[in-house]
C-alpha cells in the first residue's frame, strides 16, 4: 500500500514519444504481467519481455489475461489497451495522455465549438485525403458526396490493380466470416487503424469524442484521423492480403499493417497531422504542447497568470503571459 505513494509520477520527458513507439503489438491465449517497467507475455512457450514505453497500442485478444501491475505501468507509460474481440472486430481502449499540457484539448474544443471553424478543419482533413483537389468552397453534404465517390473509385482501383473481384463493400457485425476474403481484410485493417488513432489521441490529451466529420459518437475524433490514411495504407493493404491467400486473413492483415505503419513512420505523421489541423499556425515543435507541465489561472482579456498563489488582497494582478498557440 505504501509503494504508491512513493512512486513519482512520470514526466513528458521520461516518456517515449507517441510518433517514435511501436505502432501496436497483438498478444493472444497468453498471460501479461509486470516486470520492472517491461511487460511480460508468458504462453506455453515461455516469456517474452517487451518494453513498456515502446507500446503505442497493446491488442489483447481472446485467451489474454492481464494482471494489475501489468495495467499499471501501461497507464503509466500511456499505452493504449485494447481488449479484442475475436478476429479483432471489436475493442475497448483506455490510455493516459502523454502530456501535462491541455493547449491541443483546448484548442480541439475552440475549433469544434465553432461551426465556421468546424467545417474549416473538416476540410483540411479532407485536403490531407485528397491533396489533388480543393475543398475550400464544398459544403458538408458535398465533402460527403466526394468522399464517397473517392471511396468507391479507391475499391475499383485496388480491385483492378490486385485481380481480387469487388461487389462492394460488407460488413457483418458478429459474423466476420460470413463475409468474403477481402471484406474481412478491410475490416481487420480498419479497426487496426482505430486501435491506433485512439492510442495517437489520447496520447496528445485530445477528446476522442469531439469530430469534424463524424458526430454523435465517444469515438468521433478517432474515427476522423483514422479515415485520413484509409485509401492511402488500409484498403491497398486488405486488397494486397486478399490477394495473396484466403485462409487467415484478419492475422495476415494485422501483420502486413504493423509492418507498414512501422516502415512508414505513420504514428509520426499521424501526431503532426493532428497538431496542425488543430492549430495550423503553430510551430513544428512547441514546448507548450508537447513537455509543458505547467498549472496556471485564467483572468481577464484571454490571459492567465501563474497558479499556486493566492491573489486575494491584491489590487492588482500580475501581467499574464498571453496564451500562445
Amino acid at each position: 500500500m505504501t509503494t504508491v505513494s512513493r512512486r513519482t509520477a512520470l514526466t513528458p520527458r521520461q516518456l517515449t514519444r507517441t510518433g517514435e513507439r511501436l505502432s501496436f503489438v497483438y498478444l493472444e491465449r497468453c498471460t501479461v504481467h509486470r516486470d520492472a517497467n517491461a511487460i511480460t507475455a508468458q504462453d506455453a512457450d515461455g516469456t517474452t519481455h517487451i518494453p513498456s514505453a515502446t507500446i503505442s497500442t497493446l491488442l489483447l485478444g481472446p485467451g489474454t489475461r492481464i494482471t494489475h501491475q501489468a495495467t499499471s505501468v501501461l497507464g503509466e507509460t500511456g499505452a493504449a489497451v485494447c481488449w479484442v474481440g475475436e478476429h479483432g472486430v471489436r475493442y475497448y481502449a483506455s490510455g493516459r495522455a502523454l502530456t501535462r499540457s491541455s493547449a491541443l484539448a483546448e484548442a480541439q474544443a475552440t475549433q469544434w465549438a465553432n461551426t465556421r471553424s468546424r467545417l474549416a478543419v473538416a476540410r483540411a482533413m479532407y485536403r490531407l485525403r485528397f491533396p489533388d483537389e480543393d475543398p475550400s468552397e464544398l459544403t458538408r453534404k458535398e465533402l460527403l458526396g466526394h468522399e464517397g465517390r473517392r471511396l468507391k473509385d479507391c475499391y475499383r482501383t485496388q480491385s483492378a490493380r490486385t485481380g481480387i473481384p469487388w461487389h462492394g463493400r460488407r460488413y457483418t457485425p458478429g459474423d466476420f466470416t460470413s463475409d468474403d476474403p477481402v471484406n474481412q481484410a478491410i475490416t481487420a485493417a480498419a479497426q487496426c487503424m482505430y486501435g491506433i488513432a485512439h492510442a495517437v489521441v489520447t496520447s496528445l490529451g485530445c477528446s476522442p469524442a469531439l469530430g469534424f466529420v463524424h458526430s454523435g459518437h465517444e469515438l468521433s475524433f478517432v474515427l476522423d484521423i483514422a479515415d485520413l490514411y484509409k485509401t492511402e495504407i488500409g484498403i491497398p493493404i486488405a486488397f494486397d492480403t486478399a490477394a495473396e491467400d484466403e485462409e487467415d486473413v484478419g492475422p495476415r492483415t494485422r501483420r502486413a499493417l504493423r509492418d507498414r505503419l512501422n516502415e512508414t513512420s505513420l504514428l509520426d505523421r499521424c501526431v503532426n497531422d493532428i497538431k496542425r489541423l488543430l492549430i495550423p499556425h503553430a510551430p513544428e515543435t512547441s514546448p507548450t504542447i508537447d513537455t509543458a507541465d505547467v498549472v496556471t489561472l485564467q483572468t481577464d482579456h484571454d490571459r492567465v497568470v501563474a497558479a499556486g498563489r493566492n491573489y486575494g488582497g491584491t489590487d492588482e494582478l500580475p501581467d499574464g503571459v498571453e496564451t500562445v498557440w
